[in-house]
């Protein structure tokens, strides 16, 4: 398994309403990190709930914000901040609430991030092993 096919099979667990970090999901996958992950997500994402995923802050991917929000809405995603005045105006700040929105996964979704993060990790290993091979 890829990591690019890894990060958007745990984009696709998480359930509407709730969010994640980009930190959280290479945390749950073992691998990368918060920048690997937006980068996934920036390139790839189009075809899962990227708008669960986002900043550490709460804030939504840049650029997307207007639609990551109406995203949120629909869901019932818990906000912090003036959204109503973003929507109006295009001006105000807000945020998701990550302390409330924040997803935890039940046992048998764990299991399928295990499942995906050992596939990654065999994966993984077997590309470090060719690199070593290679080696001079």
């Amino acid at each position: 398994m890829e990591y690019v096919e890894a990060v958007l099979t745990v984009a696709q667990l998480v359930p509407a309403g709730s969010a994640v970090s980009y930190g959280d999901v290479a945390e749950l996958l073992g691998a990368g990190g918060p920048r690997q992950v937006g980068s996934v997500l920036s390139h790839y994402g189009s075809t899962v709930p990227w708008w669960r995923i986002l900043k550490s802050n709460g804030q939504a991917p840049e650029g997307h914000e207007a639609d990551a929000l109406r995203h949120y809405l629909q869901e019932d995603t818990p906000l912090l901040g003036s959204h109503q005045a973003y929507l109006l105006t295009g001006d105000g700040r807000w945020r998701v609430d990550l302390t409330a929105a924040r997803w935890a996964p039940t046992d048998p979704e764990f299991d399928q991030i295990d499942v995906v993060a050992e596939l990654l990790e065999r994966q993984l290993h077997r590309l470090s092993v060719a690199d070593d091979g290679m080696s001079v």
